[in-house]
């Protein structure tokens, strides 16, 4: 799987997982209703389905290097479905983050 499919899948996951979220903050801290609950499980259930897809060697190392790709598509989403525009530690924050998650998904392995 090439770099593209990755990034693809992880944009994926963190869109389904953010919305699947959002629908049960919307339901507890928003007053809406119930039936938010509906698309949000499965949005949630979406999320872990698109992780399964990741080629990597472990589980635990797809999750970690999901870690950035979430909190980076938390910012976007903080900015365009929230209108509260990221500061600059927000910024270094998810660049931190990502090259972290590079390092985790990308790093060479030596064989087990």
């Amino acid at each position: 799987m090439d770099i593209r499919a990755t990034l693809l899948i992880y944009a994926g996951a963190a869109t389904a997982e953010i919305a699947g979220c959002f629908a049960f903050w919307a339901w507890l801290r928003l007053g809406k209703s119930a039936f938010w609950l509906v698309p949000g499980m499965i949005s949630l259930v979406v999320f872990a389905w698109l992780l399964t897809l990741v080629d990597a060697s472990a589980a635990g190392r797809a999750y970690a290097a999901y870690g950035g790709v979430y909190i980076t598509s938390s910012l976007i989403w903080l900015w365009t479905i929230e209108g509260i525009r990221p500061d600059r530690w927000d910024l270094i924050g998810v660049v931190t983050c990502l090259i972290g998650a590079a390092v985790i998904l990308f790093g060479p392995r030596m064989p087990v």
